[in-house]
């Protein structure tokens, strides 16, 4: 398993973000960002700043789950975003109507 440091930094990559681009996203400068990604010993209301912008969540995870949440996790990433999941007659009325669903309603 991957430190925290390590999957922060994977993170900022996927999300094709540079260091110097948190600056903008939390407020932390590029010299405070590359500190942090290599050494960094961040305080938990830093960690929840740099969660949010790299569009993330901290979740504390029992160890006895940390299985299961893994094979979600991996089983999610498998699967395509986007209206290709949705059931064909789906796919037709939320063409039509764009706001269906939306308030709760069945119409």
């Amino acid at each position: 398993m991957q430190s925290l440091l390590e999957q922060i930094k994977k993170r900022r990559k996927e999300l094709a973000f540079k260091q110097h681009d948190m600056l903008l996203r939390v407020g932390i400068s590029r010299q405070q960002y590359q500190r942090l990604e290599s050494k960094g010993n961040p305080r938990l209301d830093t960690l929840e700043l740099i969660a949010k912008g790299l569009k993330s969540e901290l979740l504390l995870i029992p160890q006895e789950k940390l299985n299961a949440v893994l094979a979600a996790l991996a089983e999610d990433s498998e699967k395509p975003i986007g209206s290709d999941q949705l059931p064909e007659e789906n796919k037709k009325s939320l063409t039509d109507n764009p706001w269906q669903g939306l308030l709760g309603d069945d119409e």
